[in-house]
């Protein structure tokens, strides 16, 4: 009585394979091992309801949850316990499970108690049927999922039918003659004040224990909500949270850096530098590029005009009032001019004043 678990009470059906790989005097060893679980736990029917299931081609729920609420009757039902023989059928085992004992008409306790639901599956083969899809439905229905494999058990899957975190979930052990070394493991699982072993923490990401209290946390890139339970998607992009030189672009949960038009991307991926944005086919300046600071404005040569586009230019009239100092007569010689005088006058040798 001195070893039994003091902790937060449980409805725990085991399932036990029993199928022809299991020797009699292997089965036997599994049953020992059941009658040693159920001497750490705190039986009783306000504690730690216990059912066992055995299962082969088919099914037997050897007793339910509601059956026995004492540890005395239980081991004496589990000796009683034959095997079934032929088949491996875990996916029917866990969906009878699911249909058959986890119902508040055979011992389960109602939804808002929050008593844990769990099963430890116990097998040495491959099951013969699709159990993924029904472990599956049984984790999303509550129920906390225990994989032990002995011998031949194929480990995939194990993994396939327990619940996360699978280090936490998933046991094998080589013989069924060592398999009561697990239960010591159990009684750290479901004895020691861990809320989050039992899986009933509410978390939504990750569960720290804290004594005998727990708190909630989240994976990187997520914060917690306010309500310490659940956990939303951080902005990378935030103030702070990056080391991007420009623009900051939210990836799945990380982020990537970019530039503003006019910049290019530097191979650190973080900062940018300025482009040559008057390097050849970067502009459309008909004459002229004049580069400014990741960006470009256009311009014309001498004589030329930039026209109202801001990219072609046109010759300018250089005889237009006041951009010529001929003193009476300007002539129009390609882009430049000369200077001439009207009749009666001659032209001086500064080639502009006239006499």
């Amino acid at each position: 009585a001195d070893t039994a678990c003091k902790n937060r009470p449980l409805d725990l059906v085991f399932i036990i394979d029993s199928s022809r790989s299991v020797r009699p005097e292997e089965f036997e060893k599994v049953k020992i091992f059941l009658s040693e679980m159920i001497d750490t736990l705190d039986v009783g029917e306000r504690t730690t309801r216990v059912a066992v299931m055995n299962y082969a081609s088919t099914v037997k729920v050897e007793f339910p949850l509601r059956t026995y609420f004492d540890k005395a009757s239980m081991k004496e039902a589990v000796s009683r316990i034959e095997p079934l023989s032929a088949g491996t059928m875990t996916g029917l085992a866990i969906q009878t499970a699911m249909d058959e004992v986890f119902t508040e008409e055979m011992g389960t306790r109602p939804a808002t108690l929050n008593i844990p639901k769990v099963v430890i599956v116990v097998t040495d083969g491959r099951p013969q049927d699709q159990v993924e899809d029904v472990a599956a439905s049984a984790r999303t229905a509550g129920i906390e999922i225990y994989a032990v494999g002995v011998d031949r058990a194929d480990v995939q899957s194990l993994r396939t039918m327990a619940s996360e975190p699978l280090d936490e979930h998933v046991f094998y052990v080589e013989t069924y003659g060592v398999i009561e070394k697990l239960t010591s493991r159990f009684r750290e699982t479901f004895c020691a004040v861990n809320v989050c072993a039992l899986g009933t923490h509410g978390c939504q990401q990750v569960c720290v224990s804290n004594g005998a209290s727990h708190l909630c946390d989240c994976y990187e890139g997520y914060t917690l909500n306010p309500d310490k339970r659940t956990c939303s998607a951080v902005d990378m992009c935030a103030p702070g949270r990056h080391e991007c030189d420009q623009i900051c672009v939210s990836n799945n949960r990380s982020y990537v850096c970019d530039c503003y038009e006019g910049y290019t991307l530097n191979p650190d991926k973080k900062t940018c530098s300025a482009m040559d944005m008057c390097a050849p086919g970067r502009h459309d300046c008909a004459q002229v590029c004049l580069s400014n600071d990741g960006s470009y404005s256009c311009g014309c040569y001498e004589g030329y005009t930039l026209n109202p586009d801001k990219k072609t230019c046109s010759a300018a009239d250089v005889c237009a009032p006041g951009r010529h100092n001929c003193e009476q007569v300007c002539v129009r010689d390609d882009l430049s001019y000369t200077c001439d005088c009207h009749q009666g006058y001659t032209l001086n040798p500064d080639r502009r004043t006239c006499s």
